[in-house]
């Protein structure tokens, strides 16, 4: 049932090797040992490799691999990773600092609101030059279908931005022709043709996909993509869509497209891997081996089922192996694991330890003779620094430092620009943390401020205290929450643990129909004081209703994500299910979950509107 990957023309013989590499035979297989000049040379020497600076000045003897960067839009796509505006134009910020070239913020047609988003990271981030080497602002991107009111749609969302691109694809396997579309290969030119012919009349930057490439005909690609650059494409992607070919079968595709496509070599060729099968780094970097110039990348490889290639991996391999690589990129490295950890934060997709480069483990090392390595020289065991990524030692505040120190600290871990609700906010949970634990370290601020920075900007419904008693037969949880119009209530539910009996009282009380999804509770620090972070999945849970249309019309596919960091694991819980709740009210555009209070509340008014305003 495998679609059969069609086959490129027969390799060329590989040429002799260099005189300065010697040849030996072993019973299974011919290798090629390269003297150890050579070696050297290839290996471009541990201390550089070891430099606490990021790689980010420009080298005029290699040209600049652009990075573009699709975590707001494919990374979008993992199950449960929707983001809402305020979340997206965050990361945006942070994708400018780092160095991205081009941001796909996001598919302005598929619905209002991410319209909205793509609109205003291209208003607000566009024009940002902050720590930028390239000289230039980040380039914002939509995606549209090959369909005329599609690419409208997006040209109205990123045309704010100063540099802007238009980015429409269409499917060329036959499988997809065949199956989906239903139209046959000369209907999928001209379709093409027509779609980026609009697209050029609007914009002067435009990319065109072919959706599967990786299994689409190679011949076919290259008439179709030579009709497209005839209509004035500048920018071709050949998608490995679903993660099917292997690093050499990509290599050799973007080689022979390059060659065999008219005006070929008058465009900048892109990569789009998919890591189904685990190998979207490896082909995306055999694709930059075979003339691609642009690769198309996701924070922390998120993306679709499982994944895509995974930026910091790509740009790490570019800074640590110059030589093996014609091209360089101005990411600037120092960056990569702030960023990481924001990902993870707003889409509460927690990274493996084992992850390469941003895991809790990249730089851990346990095994004795490793240990004695490292410690006697460093390049023993490690092939870049952590500070090369971003990691810094680790400093402590404690409960008497001041609101200055804290912000003063916040600026030199990168967190600047925040407004002044965020810190008061940080600061104020920052001394609660410090009351309770006896030194606060820089993890402990970073999951503190992002537990702030992922809330939703305005706080429909408030938990003012959670209070628990466990053990057998049934755990019991009193919550107090205020409600939208300022009611405080008080209320009491059993469950079938600690956890449980907190969000049924909360659930008591708010009256949303939510269903949990994802709970999870990670260290963020060392020791029995520990600083936890919970993050937690909901979705909205049907009515109980017999109106079969009702229900189908019930969107039940839109997760909410919500986080806390706390001391207190129960009160973490708590406040990460209140931030899902309020991100789930706040999207809720006909205000079906904010409907009039009933009149009988299933816990105890403590204060209503009218006696708080008499109090203060």
């Amino acid at each position: 049932g495998t679609p059969h990957y069609p086959r490129l023309p027969p390799r060329r013989q590989a040429p002799p090797p260099p005189p300065s590499t010697k040849m030996f035979r072993s019973p299974r297989v011919l290798l090629a040992r390269p003297s150890p000049r050579v070696f050297a040379r290839a290996c471009g020497g541990v201390r550089r490799h070891l430099s606490t600076e990021s790689k980010s000045t420009k080298d005029e003897d290699k040209p600049v691999l652009t990075i573009f960067d699709t975590t707001l839009r494919d990374g979008e796509q993992s199950p449960g990773a929707t983001m809402n505006i305020k979340e997206k134009l965050t990361l945006a910020t942070q994708l400018s600092k780092l160095g991205v070239d081009v941001c796909e913020a996001g598919f302005p047609i598929a619905s209002d609101g991410d319209f909205e988003a793509v609109k205003l990271v291209a208003q607000e981030i566009g024009p940002m030059m902050e720590g930028r080497q390239s000289g230039k602002p980040m380039r914002i991107c939509g995606l549209s279908r090959a369909i005329e009111r599609d690419i409208e749609r997006c040209y109205e969302a990123v045309s704010h931005a100063p540099l802007h691109r238009i980015h429409t694809f269409l499917a060329t396997s036959d499988i997809h022709l065949k199956n989906k579309l239903r139209i046959t290969r000369e209907q999928c030119i001209a379709q093409s043709v027509k779609a980026v012919s609009f697209a050029r009349s609007m914009c002067e930057d435009v990319e065109f996909s072919a959706e599967d490439a990786g299994r689409s005909d190679p011949a076919f690609m290259a008439e179709l993509f030579g009709e497209v650059i005839k209509a004035g494409v500048s920018t071709i992607n050949v998608p490995d869509t679903v993660g099917f070919v292997t690093p050499r079968e990509y290599g050799e595709l973007i080689r022979y497209l390059k060659e065999n496509t008219p005006g070929g070599d008058s465009i900048v060729w892109s990569t789009h891997c998919h890591n189904d099968l685990g190998l979207a780094v490896a082909n995306t970097l055999e694709g930059v081996m075979g003339g691609a110039r642009q690769v198309e990348v996701t924070i922390n490889g998120i993306g679709e089922r499982a994944g895509n290639a995974s930026l910091e991996e790509v740009v790490m391999a570019l800074y640590t192996r110059p030589q093996v690589f014609p091209v360089q990129s101005l990411v600037d490295t120092t960056q990569i694991t702030r960023t990481s950890r924001m990902v993870t934060s707003v889409t509460g997709m927690s990274v493996q330890p084992n992850k390469a480069i941003v895991g809790a483990n990249a730089f851990a090392h346990e095994a004795g003779i490793h240990q004695d390595g490292v410690l006697k020289h460093a390049a023993t065991y490690e092939i870049m620094s952590p500070a090369s990524v971003g990691l810094k030692s680790t400093l402590v505040l404690g409960k008497h430092s001041g609101k200055h120190a804290f912000q003063k600290r916040l600026e030199e871990l990168g967190y600047d620009g925040l407004s002044e609700d965020v810190i008061k906010a940080a600061f104020k949970r920052f001394k609660a943390t410090a009351d309770q634990k006896k030194t606060v370290t820089d993890t402990d601020i970073e999951a503190i401020l992002d537990s702030e920075v992922v809330k939703p900007a305005t706080e429909q419904w408030i938990l003012n205290s959670c209070t628990v008693s466990c053990g057998t037969p049934h755990p019991t949880a009193t919550v107090s929450v205020t409600t939208p119009s300022g009611k405080t209530i008080v209320d009491a539910s059993t469950g079938g643990g600690p956890v449980e009996a907190v969000y049924n009282a909360i659930s008591r009380v708010v009256r949303v129909p939510i269903r949990l999804v994802q709970y999870q509770v990670e260290a963020v620090s060392e020791g029995r004081d520990a600083i936890g972070k919970v993050n937690v999945r909901v979705v909205r849970r049907a009515p109980p209703t017999e109106d079969e249309e009702a229900l189908e019309s019930h969107n039940d596919d839109i997760a909410y994500h919500g986080s806390s960091a706390h001391v207190d694991i129960i009160q973490g819980s708590a406040e990460a299910f209140m931030n899902a709740i309020n991100k789930m009210v706040a999207d809720d555009e006909e205000n079906e979950l904010q409907r009039k209070e009933v009149e009988f509340w299933p816990g105890r008014v403590v204060i209503n509107p009218k006696q708080q305003k008499q109090l203060s």
